[in-house]
């Protein structure tokens, strides 16, 4: 059976995603099931999308509820559940944020916060980060650094200006006349889980008002609570124009939004940028599900007191093991940088009960829902126990 699963995807997919031999069938919580019933600890979760569990029970009961109702709504037509996702979701955003865009994916959200960025300041370069990742698509592409996901597609548009992730200097360097928007992770997801030099979050945000820059804040993967904050920028008080989510933001479902401010918002004008699928009651009822499952299950206390555990626990297994270069993170997206190639170790975590993933060639990044419990932490640690001790320099 799963070999036939395997073939059928194979056969008949286009061959863009690096697979793993895993038939995943069933979820709930930060553990999943393959089409033979073994049992494994996620701690890929879709690439962050599962949150707040698989199969959360409040997100199970919003979607049955509303699928019973009304499941297609284009945004040219009002909707009950758009607005009440839209007025939580404003309640909570970082200060000034008023305004959303509803759209499907994180790459979208970036390509939706360009144009707004061009629109508002009537300017077309962008400053982004060395190591960043922003998307796949056109525009989205264009600002993330990695050549391997852009060099089969060049020359890609020339409206991008990269410069060091926390070397300020440059970043004033490059804040020239032309210059819309600077954009920024947070904590660099893809990038191998960096977190950035103390003040200097700070440093972009000021240098950004200097020049009456605007401040994309790409809160795709580190938004939500991932980091113990509802919003990883809180950690270092800063403040964006723009902020990009998706991923976990409805639970599972595909969802994506960029919040701004009203003056930004209103430079954009009816049919300039819209989306058959955006706000889609489907969508928004389960984010709406999410939201309130993170701020009222404990969700975010949970991430942040098991976060810590975990972040201790494998930071033991750079004391332990020489193959280990590094252990980091923040809350539940953490990474575990070798000294060798990931891939191999990866697929023997596969084997031990670990689903995992990477951030490039020697980084193994970890992803798991805020709902992960001590006692699976554990599992993963001891299968990483298991794995390392097997791996040689």
């Amino acid at each position: 059976m799963v070999d036939d699963y395997m073939v059928l995807e194979d056969a008949h997919l286009v061959p863009t995603y690096q697979k793993f031999p895993v038939t995943i069938v069933r979820g709930l919580g930060a553990r999943v099931w393959d089409v033979d019933g073994r049992e494994y600890v996620d701690c890929v979760a879709g690439y962050g999308a599962a949150l707040v569990g698989h199969c959360n029970p409040r997100v199970v009961k919003a979607i049955k509820e509303q699928c019973e109702r009304l499941i297609a709504c284009h945004c040219s037509y009002y909707n009950d559940a758009r607005a009440e996702y839209l007025k939580r979701l404003v309640s909570v955003l970082p200060r000034g944020l008023t305004r959303v865009y509803l759209c499907n994916s994180g790459a979208e959200a970036v390509e939706a916060a360009i144009k707004m960025a061009w629109k508002a300041t009537g300017k077309k370069k962008i400053v982004s980060m060395m190591r960043g990742y922003h998307g796949k698509t056109l525009g989205a592409l264009t600002l993330t650094w990695d050549q391997k996901y852009r060099e089969a597609f060049e020359p890609l548009p020339d409206f991008v200006k990269f410069v060091p992730y926390g070397n300020v200097d440059k970043l004033r360097e490059a804040l020239s006349d032309d210059v819309a928007a600077v954009i920024v992770e947070p904590i660099q997801g893809e990038g191998g889980v960096i977190i950035p030099p103390e003040g200097f979050l700070g440093q972009v945000r000021e240098e950004c008002d200097k020049r009456g820059v605007l401040l994309i804040v790409d809160e795709v993967q580190t938004g939500f609570g991932r980091t113990g904050r509802l919003w990883a920028c809180e950690h270092w008080g800063v403040e964006p124009d723009v902020m990009c989510m998706a991923k976990g933001i409805a639970g599972g479902l595909p969802m994506g939004a960029v919040a701004t401010r009203e003056d930004v918002a209103t430079k954009m004008k009816v049919g300039e940028h819209t989306s058959t699928f955006g706000g889609n009651p489907l969508a928004c009822a389960a984010a709406l599900a999410t939201l309130d499952a993170i701020l009222q299950d404990g969700l975010l206390e949970n991430c942040r007191t098991t976060g810590r555990y975990m972040l201790d626990r494998i930071k033991e297994l750079k004391e332990r093991f020489k193959v280990v270069r590094d252990a980091r993170g923040m809350g539940v997206m953490q990474a575990l940088e070798l000294r060798v190639d990931v891939k191999e170790p990866l697929l023997s975590l596969i084997n031990e009960g670990v689903l995992a993933t990477y951030s490039g060639r020697t980084v193994i990044r970890f992803l798991p829902p805020l709902c992960i419990t001590k006692e699976e932490v554990d599992l993963v640690v001891s299968a990483l126990e298991r794995v390392l001790s097997n791996v040689k320099l």
